[in-house]
């Protein structure tokens, strides 16, 4: 006679199910390292200070959970990083080129000789 060990699956016990719900974590990239260089570097109407302070705030979303709003605030980052970037860039250029040119030495020279 054979033994059987445990429940037998004829038995009228109700079969219980867990289901555990695994989300993948989407990547939400706060910029916190680029704005930090533009705080830095290129800080021009403090842009980089405000992307800074925007990529923080996503980075805090993004501990919380709030994806949305995580990918919110990098968004707003992003776009004042860019506006940092090309204006530091655009105005570093302007003014090597005026002094290279010597442009910003009209005034001194202006004084220097008596002017009119």
């Amino acid at each position: 006679m054979p033994r059987t060990y445990g429940h037998t699956p004829s038995s009228s016990a109700p079969v219980t199910t867990t289901v555990i719900n695994i989300q993948t974590e989407t990547p939400v990239r706060d910029h916190i390292v680029w704005s930090l260089f533009n705080t830095i570097f290129l800080n021009w109407c403090c842009l980089g200070f405000m992307a800074f302070a925007y990529s923080v705030k996503s980075r805090d979303r993004k501990m919380v959970g709030d994806v949305i709003g995580a990918q919110t605030y990098a968004s707003t980052a992003k776009c004042l990083n860019i506006c940092a970037l090309v204006l530091g860039l655009l105005l570093t250029i302007v003014f090597i080129t005026l002094f290279v040119t010597g442009a910003l030495m009209i005034p001194q020279m202006v004084r220097q000789h008596g002017g009119y």
